[in-house]
């Protein structure tokens, strides 16, 4: 296999809290010798299992991206057992503009994986978090949002998970996030896996993973952002990674399963007329697509092809052909 070109500023191995950057060469016209620097913290503190924790896979996803610098700040050596490595900004260009993709190579990190040493800067990242960190650690949380054109409440995303230890180390870490929805994952997964993502990367590499959809519309949620930070310590305390943590009681989760999106077919400026956790019947009219430019033309009416429930919704007013609308789910127990 090709070595990866990262030079990593941090050594993962060495006690204490070390922050620094994972190093990716970038020439180009500004800086012939130049690179781009992902932030990167390690703890280490005595034996215990090692979590990867990371943010900003894509870049408009900002609720895990406050969580973990302020985790990255907060904590010491002493709090913690084992080792905790914190990519707050992985996807750094991204996550510096802004957007979903980064504007160096448009590269989309979540669909990139494996990766590639030798490619575009999102694919050279995306190969030193599988083939180097995902090696190092027993645990992996990636942190997500809807990005600017979609809204989630705060949800896990599992899978059922391929053996007992999994299914009880992904029903334990569901159960410490405590966020009100948890999205069950039906089919995929397992060392098998060839999905571009990180979680696919954690499954190659037998590391037990979880995502969490936290909010979006390109803005920050206060109360989403509470349950992420709320929801990270907790999992640590449940892994035996944060000892002194005393967490609170538990709220509980809806586990759903997604079965399908709403996707519009015309282009104009979208009228909702659901909200996420509301029900929604096969063929029943769910949205209205308005179009200003001809105010004589009907609106188009936006029909589910389904019934569930209502699990995330579009946040952008303009829609055109191919967008998702709505995702709908269905209670795992349904």
């Amino acid at each position: 296999m090709t070595q990866s070109p990262v030079v990593a500023e941090v050594d993962f191995h060495a006690p204490g809290k070390h922050t620094g950057f994972l190093r990716i060469p970038h020439s180009v016209d500004r800086s012939a010798y130049g690179w781009i620097g992902v932030p990167v913290v390690v703890l280490n503190n005595g034996t215990g299992p090692t979590a990867l924790l990371m943010a900003g896979n894509h870049g408009d996803e900002y609720e895990g991206q406050i969580a973990l610098g302020r985790l990255a700040r907060e904590l010491t050596p002493g709090d913690i057992r084992g080792r905790i490595i914190i990519l707050s900004t992985a996807n750094v260009a991204a996550a510096q503009a802004g957007r979903r993709v980064s504007p160096l190579d448009a590269g989309n990190l979540n669909r990139s994986f494996p990766g590639d040493p030798r490619g575009t800067p999102t694919r050279i990242i995306a190969h030193y978090i599988e083939e180097t960190l995902m090696p190092l650690a027993d645990y992996a949380i990636d942190l997500h949002s809807g990005g600017q054109s979609l809204f989630y409440p705060a949800t896990l995303l599992r899978g059922s998970g391929h053996n007992d230890r999994e299914r009880a180390s992904l029903k334990a870490m569901q159960d410490a996030f405590d966020l009100p929805y948890t999205w069950v994952f039906t089919s995929g997964g397992g060392p098998g896996s060839t999905a571009p993502t990180a979680m696919g990367a954690a499954n190659r590499k037998g590391v037990v993973s979880v995502m969490a959809e936290l909010g979006g519309g390109g803005a920050v949620t206060p109360e989403i952002l509470h349950l992420c930070e709320r929801g990270l310590r907790r999992v640590l305390h449940a892994l035996d990674m944060l000892p002194g943590h005393a967490p609170d009681t538990a709220r509980g989760s809806r586990e759903v399963n997604a079965i399908g999106l709403i996707h519009a077919y015309e282009t104009g400026v979208l009228e909702l007329l659901k909200e996420i956790g509301d029900d929604v019947t096969r063929d029943e009219v769910v949205a209205l697509i308005h179009h200003p430019d001809t105010p004589w033309t009907p609106a188009t009416r936006l029909r589910s092809p389904s019934t569930g429930m209502v699990l995330c919704k579009r946040a952008m007013a303009q829609v055109a052909r191919g967008d998702a609308v709505f995702q709908i789910a269905r209670d795992v127990s349904a």
